[in-house]
């Protein structure tokens, strides 16, 4: 290798690795690279005397210094740093010139002149026809964003390499087109099947997006769906709260069945009687409530199909069809189905319904619940009462039947 050459490699690496805007992750040192390599390749391939090789190597390392300036006229601005760096090397200035053309046929839009101008071109591009492809292009299209010169969605840039290598790129050196073009030819079916599996991947998402945004029914269902989700849910709650209830009073009864009233039948322990009349009262009336709050309510279960004509039967709920045969129900609902506005008014009655029933339960419930915990006070201070006046001889027997 001669001086000149190692010079300039070791000027292109510092002045890439110190200078060159960090955002340019395609047009760096390792791009650079790769061409002085693919052009020692095409040099080898073909016949050159060491002069035009030497101009050609100058170019490869130099050709895209001018980025260090800026991406406007990089081609420009790269001869006149080769320039500066040769001259101030001594270089000769015909040899120059000769770089400096070079440097200016990597242009897309040039037409190669001579060989040395065909294989600069061809090294510049030899990355189309490397495995690495998909990845390199990655690169010069985050590059773009990252600069602000264009920003791409991945379809787009799929798109824009793949008019790329049908009509814009070409390869000149015979070496190239017998070596690189067959590689190159695969990389454009491996764009054009990512290309199509990016294009399912965006019409799915359109669909979903659409689905979202542009179908207003796909709102009012799960409006329908959650509501009365949590209506049966709090439906559920107020059963629960009142087989609490039941349960709880069918235990205080059957103690005090089991363990008190026995007792009553001794005249010394009639001071017990009104305690445990009241203390009874209250329980049985919780009892009595809490299955007034649960019991089923079913409605008459017949529906004339004038009634369907009018959409003034809810065929949603069992209490309203339950009597009916069954052909007469699949003619209803079938005539349900067929009307949309049918169905959401046939819904939103089942919410008002239920919502009803809600309301008589919690209301129900409510009140069975005051009236347990005000019973419960009530018999403690009857109980007391009967025991400060019963005396205190007796006051001990109370007490222990008040433990139990």
């Amino acid at each position: 290798m001669s001086e000149i050459l190692i010079k300039t490699e070791a000027f292109v690496v510092d002045l890439l690795s110190t200078e060159l805007d960090p955002k340019y992750l395609y047009h760096n040192l390792k791009h650079t690279q790769r061409v002085v390599k693919s052009t020692k390749e095409l040099i080898e391939a073909n016949s050159l005397d060491d002069s035009d090789q030497e101009v050609l190597l100058l170019a490869a390392w130099l050709h895209d210094t001018g980025y260090t300036l800026g991406h406007e006229q990089h081609e420009r601005n790269s001869c006149k740093i080769a320039k500066e760096f040769l001259e101030k090397e001594g270089y000769d200035a015909e040899g120059v010139k000769q770089v400096q053309a070079c440097i200016m046929a990597t242009q897309m839009v040039y037409e190669p002149q001579n060989l040395s101008e065909q294989i600069i071109r061809d090294a510049d591009a030899s990355h189309f026809a490397q495995k690495s492809y998909l990845e390199t292009c990655e690169l010069l299209r985050e590059e773009l964003s990252l600069l602000g010169i264009a920003d791409y969605s991945v379809k787009q840039w799929m798109e824009e390499n793949i008019k790329m290598f049908r009509t814009r790129h070409q390869y000149y050196t015979d070496y190239a087109k017998a070596n690189w073009q067959d590689k190159k030819d695969k990389n454009l079916l491996n764009l054009l099947k990512e290309l199509k599996k990016e294009k399912k991947i965006t019409k799915k998402e359109q669909l979903k997006a659409k689905l979202k945004s542009d179908s207003p029914d796909r709102g009012i269902q799960t409006l329908f769906r959650v509501t009365l989700k949590n209506h049966i849910t709090l439906s559920d709650i107020a059963d629960t709260k009142a087989n609490i209830l039941l349960s709880v009073n069918a235990i205080i009864i059957s103690v005090v069945l089991s363990n008190l009233i026995p007792k009553l039948d001794n005249p010394s322990n009639t001071y017990l009687i009104y305690p445990t009349v009241v203390f009874l009262f209250f329980t049985v009336t919780s009892m009595v409530m809490a299955v007034i709050a649960t019991r089923p309510n079913v409605g008459s279960g017949k529906f004339s199909m004038a009634d369907v004509a009018n959409k003034k039967v809810n065929l949603l709920f069992f209490g309203n069809f339950h009597k009916m045969k069954l052909e007469e129900y699949e003619s209803a609902l079938q005539e349900l189905v067929k009307d949309k506005d049918y169905i959401y008014s046939s819904l939103t009655k089942d919410l008002y319904f239920l919502g009803l029933v809600l309301h008589r339960k919690y209301k129900i419930l409510r009140w069975t619940y005051t009236i347990f915990m005000v019973g419960i006070i009530v018999s403690v201070i009857a109980f007391a009462l009967a025991f400060k006046y019963a005396g205190s001889s007796k006051l001990g027997e109370p007490f222990a039947l008040l433990s139990i």
